[in-house]
C-alpha cells in the first residue's frame, strides 16, 4: 500500500522559509510525517547528519529520522543566523542550529552547521538536501569564519 504523503502546513508553492520552518517544528514535534513531507519527491534526496554518512532517498532518510524519534522523542532544535542564497528555482540556506540536550550534569546546549538546499518542484519548494555539521563554542555567536585556505 503506498504511504500518504502527508501535507505541508506551508502554502502550496510558498516559500523556501515555509518548508524550513515546517521542517523546524516538525523535528521539534517528533513529528516523522510531516518532516517527509518537507522533502521532494526525488531518488537522489540526501541528508547527513553531524559525523554520520550521506543518506541516499526518502526511504533511508525516513529510516534514519524514525530512528531518532524512536530513540528519543522529539529534537529541540532552533534554526538561528540563518543566511539564504535564493534564486528562481533553487535556495541554499546555511543555518546555525541550536540544539537543547540532556547530559548527565543537566540541561545544556550544542550547535551545529547546517545546510539546507530547497528546489522548486511541482508540489512546491521542497528540501532536497539537509547537511548538518558539529558546530563549535565560537558558532554559538553567529559570527562568520573567514580562512585563508579552501579546506
Amino acid at each position: 500500500m503506498p504511504r500518504q504523503k502527508a501535507k505541508l502546513h506551508a502554502v502550496m508553492g510558498g516559500t523556501p522559509d515555509e518548508v524550513e520552518a515546517a521542517f523546524y517544528e516538525a523535528l521539534q514535534l517528533g513529528d516523522l510525517e510531516k518532516l517527509m513531507a518537507c522533502w521532494a519527491d526525488e531518488d537522489d534526496i540526501a541528508c547527513i547528519h553531524p559525523g554520520g554518512g550521506r543518506l541516499m532517498g526518502a526511504g533511508t532518510i525516513r529510516a534514519a529520522f524514525e530512528a531518532m524519534f524512536a530513540h528519543g522523542g522529539a529534537v529541540q532544535v532552533r534554526p538561528e543566523h540563518i543566511r539564504r542564497v535564493d534564486s528562481i528555482a533553487s535556495a541554499v540556506h546555511h543555518v546555525l542550529e541550536k540544539v537543547d540536550i540532556l547530559t548527565p550534569d543537566g540541561p545544556s546546549s550544542a550547535h551545529v552547521i547546517a545546510t539546507n538546499v530547497y528546489h522548486k518542484t511541482p508540489q512546491g519548494w521542497r528540501l532536497v538536501v539537509h547537511h548538518a555539521s558539529p558546530g563549535t563554542p565560537e558558532d554559538a555567536t553567529g559570527h562568520m569564519h573567514t580562512s585563508q585556505v579552501l579546506h
